[in-house]
C-alpha cells in the first residue's frame, strides 16, 4: 500500500449559515405543530445534559422537512451555538460514501463486485483465519478457503473484524501490538481474519480495504475520487479527509459519557499528518446538510438534488437490496466499552446488509418500512434511508461511547415523531 496524500476540504465557508431563517426554511413542510414536538424532544434532552449539541434533520425527495440544531459546538459555555453548517467528524458515516465509489468504478468496469481483491491489493493474496490461540497466546492461523472479493468487502462479510467488537482481533492486535483501526496506520490492517470469505458477518475494517482498491484501481487518492465522482456531483463542499480552515472553524468537539453520566471532552481522531492512508472507514468529516444530499441522492433513486444522475440504476439496486442472503447482520457485542456499547437497532428482527447499508427486512416499531437502510458513525451520528415512504433522517453529535443509549432513546424518539406528524 502506498501513502496516500491528505485532501483538504474546501476552504470556502459553502453551507447554509446558521440563521433562524435557515432553520425555518427546512420545516414549513412538516408543519408547526410536529416541529413544535421534535424541538421539545431534542432541545429537552441536550438541556439535561443528555447529550452535547446535534443537528438533526429529516428529509423527503424535495429537500428538508425538519431541521433543528441544539446545544453548543463544546462544553464551554462560550462555544459557538450548533447549527446546520457545524462540522462533524463523520467516522463511520464515511463509509456508505466510499461504497458509492466502488460502485462507480464498478459501472465502468474497473471493478467487479466478485473481483478478488488481491487482483489490486496483493497484501490480501494469502489471508489467514484465526481459529484460535494456542495456550502460551500464540494465534492459530490457517490459510482462508476462498478468495476475499470486493463484494465481501463491502458487504462486511470478508471475515475481517473490528478490535472494537471482536475479542479474537483485539487480542490479537494487543499482542502484536497494532494500531487502533482508525487511526490510519497500515499496520491497524494487518488482522487476519475470523471466518472464511462468505460464510458469516461481522462489522468489520473492510471499507478501509476498499477504499485502497479504488485507489489502485483510480490511480487517485481516495480523496480526490471522492470529491471528483462524488461529492462535488452532490453538492457536498463541507465533507473531506482533513477539515480546511473554514470547517475548522465550525468543528463540534468530541465528548466522552463518564460513568457517572456526565460528559468530558475526548481526544480528537488522529490528524491526517499522522496517517499513512485516507480511512474508506471512518476518516471523512462534514456537516448534516452536506450528508443530507447523500441522503436525498438515496431517495431519488441515484439523481443528485440537483438532477443530475450520479449512480446508476444498477449500483443503486447494489446500495438498496439485502446482498448477504440469510446471513444474520446488525448486532455488535462490545470487548472495548470506552468506545462502544453492544447494541442492536432492531432486535429480534432480520437485518441484512447491502453493498453499503444495514437493511430492516421488516418494519421498525418507530415508523420506517422494510428495506430501508441506516448506519451510523461511532461518535453517535445516525441515519436512515425509506425509499418506501420517501424519508430519510439524520441525527448528529459527537459523543463516545458509541450506541449511548440515552442517544439510541433520542434517535427513536426523533424517528417516531418525524412519522407521526407526517400522518
Amino acid at each position: 500500500m502506498r501513502p496516500t496524500s491528505s485532501t483538504p476540504m474546501s476552504s470556502a465557508p459553502t453551507s447554509v449559515a446558521p440563521t433562524s431563517s435557515a432553520l425555518a426554511q427546512g420545516r414549513a413542510r412538516l408543519g408547526q405543530q410536529a416541529c413544535g414536538a421534535i424541538d421539545a424532544l431534542l432541545g429537552r434532552a441536550v438541556a439535561v445534559g443528555e447529550v452535547p449539541g446535534l443537528v438533526a434533520l429529516g428529509l423527503d425527495k424535495h429537500g428538508a422537512i425538519y431541521t433543528g440544531a441544539f446545544g453548543r459546538r463544546g462544553l464551554d459555555p462560550d462555544a459557538a451555538a450548533m447549527s446546520p453548517d457545524t462540522v462533524f467528524w463523520y467516522a463511520s458515516l464515511t463509509k456508505a460514501l466510499v461504497a458509492a465509489c466502488a460502485l462507480l468504478l464498478v459501472e465502468r468496469g474497473q471493478l467487479a463486485l466478485d473481483q478478488p481483491a488481491a487482483d489490486l491489493l496483493p497484501e490480501l493474496a494469502h489471508p489467514q483465519v484465526l481459529e484460535g490461540f494456542a495456550s502460551d497466546g500464540a494465534p492459530l492461523l490457517r490459510p482462508a478457503r476462498r478468495p476475499i472479493t470486493l463484494r465481501h468487502l463491502l458487504t462486511h462479510t470478508s471475515g475481517f473484524g473490528y478490535e472494537t467488537w471482536n475479542e479474537a482481533i483485539r487480542r490479537y492486535a494487543e499482542r502484536h501490538a497494532l494500531p487502533g483501526a482508525r487511526s490510519g496506520r497500515r499496520a491497524a490492517l494487518r488482522v487476519p481474519l475470523v471466518f472464511d470469505p462468505g460464510e458469516g458477518w461481522t462489522y468489520s475494517i473492510g471499507i478501509d480495504w476498499v477504499g485502497l482498491m479504488i485507489e489502485a484501481a483510480s490511480g487517485t487518492t481516495l480523496g480526490r475520487f471522492l470529491a471528483e465522482f462524488l461529492l462535488e456531483p452532490l453538492g457536498m463542499h463541507d465533507t473531506g479527509f482533513e477539515p480546511g480552515p473554514a470547517q475548522r472553524a465550525r468543528l463540534a468537539d468530541l465528548h466522552v459519557r463518564l460513568p457517572d453520566g456526565t460528559l468530558q471532552a475526548a481526544a480528537a481522531p488522529a490528524a491526517a499528518a499522522e496517517r499513512e492512508f485516507e480511512p474508506g472507514g471512518s476518516g471523512l468529516y462534514g456537516t448534516a446538510a452536506d450528508y443530507a444530499c447523500f441522503l436525498r441522492m438515496m431517495l431519488n433513486g441515484g439523481l443528485a438534488p440537483s438532477g443530475r444522475r450520479v449512480l446508476s440504476a444498477a449500483s443503486m439496486a447494489a446500495l438498496s437490496g439485502n446482498l448477504i442472503g440469510d446471513l444474520q447482520a446488525g448486532a455488535l457485542r462490545s470487548v472495548r466499552p470506552d468506545l462502544a456499547c453492544s447494541s442492536d437497532f432492531f432486535p429480534g428482527q432480520r437485518q441484512g446488509w447491502s453493498a453499503g447499508f444495514l437493511v430492516n427486512l421488516e418494519p421498525s416499531p418507530h415508523g420506517r418500512s422494510a428495506m430501508s437502510l441506516s448506519w451510523g458513525g461511532l461518535a453517535n451520528c445516525y441515519y436512515w434511508i425509506d425509499p418506501a415512504s420517501g424519508v430519510a433522517g439524520l441525527v448528529a453529535t459527537q459523543l463516545l461511547p458509541f450506541a449511548d443509549p440515552a442517544m439510541l432513546r433520542l434517535c427513536e424518539g426523533f424517528e417516531r415523531a418525524l412519522y407521526d406528524g407526517l400522518g
